[in-house]
């Protein structure tokens, strides 16, 4: 209210507001904190960590320049006459003759159910699906071409004729077991 009243008679109290206010904003320290950081950075240890070497560069030599290529024709020709050399007197399905009823279905679909023994000669029961099939040793059955060896009262088994990895013909043993009702 006092302030309206000296405006408005045009008194000197504002210049004298202005000097009051000026001098309000003097320095406020700031001189002081200046000086301190100063201080402190004098007094700071500089510690700047050692940059390590770069890693040497050792070349790689390619030592099997001199040696035969693995894509070469040469190559090809004397693993391909290796392979004939094996098929020749190595093991291999006989794939002329006429294939058995069994011989459609994987080998473990096939279940044996029971044995029959007649004189002289002993059948095995196997089962696919909802047939029965009467086999004897030297029936083929799976898809493996499995031959029966043996069988038992309560197995058949038989010898498979597989690829290995290399692509050549190995054989290998498996069992077919009598499955028996569980009610």
């Amino acid at each position: 209210m006092r302030l309206k009243r000296c405006l408005a008679k045009g008194s000197s109290f504002l210049p004298l507001a202005m000097l009051a206010m000026l001098a309000g904003c003097g320095d406020g320290g700031v001189q002081e904190v200046k000086a301190w950081m100063d201080e402190a950075r004098r007094q700071a240890p500089v510690s700047v960590q050692k940059i390590s070497p770069p890693k040497t560069f050792t070349p790689f030599v390619y030592a099997s320049k001199n040696e035969v290529d693995p894509y070469s024709p040469a190559k090809l020709s004397a693993a391909l006459a290796k392979l004939q050399a094996n098929a020749n007197g190595a093991i291999k399905p006989d794939l002329d003759r006429r294939k058995d009823p069994l011989e459609n279905y994987p080998l473990d679909t096939i279940t044996m159910v029971g044995t029959l023994q007649k004189p002289g000669l002993n059948y095995a029961l196997l089962q696919v699906d909802k047939s029965v099939f009467q086999v004897k040793v030297g029936n083929y059955i799976g898809q493996n071409y499995g031959m029966i060896t043996k069988i038992g009262e309560t197995e058949v088994e038989l010898k498979e004729i597989v690829r290995d990895a290399a692509g050549e013909w190995t054989e290998r043993k498996a069992k077919l077991e009598l499955q028996e009702n569980k009610k």
